[in-house]
């Protein structure tokens, strides 16, 4: 990945991806015990548990590398204190195109940060980028892909608290 882009974490989130990634890395020799293991009981053509330890390995370097992606371009901050301003980390509402039935309300976040279910947006996708530093009642504009113009309205705006 060339086009990498800072992310925002708490220093919570920071530390639970942290302790993921240490997990991850200090698993490593069980998965290469288990594979070689596997190995030594025959032909590899059709030995099931070589390939699902070698798949589990797959899966787990590739976490290992997006973990260490993340973490590297991460800044780590603190939550927003401030209520009435759209920032990363807070939990908005919103309505779109002058229609106040037609509300949303998300977290303005990574999906890496947000361990909750509440709906999370990305602070650099479109919709979020519009609404970073928007105050209350304040309308922005954004594109969607088909190139529609969508506007957004800011109800309220508070900080997240997981």
């Amino acid at each position: 990945m060339t086009d990498t882009q800072v992310t925002w974490l708490t220093q919570e989130s920071h530390d639970r991806l942290k302790g993921e990634l240490d997990s991850l890395i200090a698993n490593r020799p069980v998965i290469a015990a288990e594979i070689n293991e596997r190995r030594e009981e025959g032909d590899l053509k059709e030995n099931g548990g070589y390939h699902a330890a070698r798949e589990e390995q797959g899966q787990q370097e590739a976490r290992i590398r997006q973990l260490q992606e993340l973490l590297n371009n991460a800044k780590v901050g603190e939550a927003p204190t401030q209520s009435g301003v759209a920032l990363p980390g807070s939990v908005v509402t919103v309505y779109y195109d002058g229609d106040e039935a037609d509300k949303e309300t998300f977290l303005i976040a990574t999906r890496e940060e947000s361990a909750s279910s509440i709906e999370t947006y990305s602070p650099s996708s479109p919709l979020g980028a519009a609404l970073i530093d928007a105050k209350v009642g304040e309308t922005r504009e954004y594109s969607v892909p088909s190139g529609a113009v969508i506007k957004v309205t800011l109800v309220s705006a508070e900080p997240y608290h997981g």
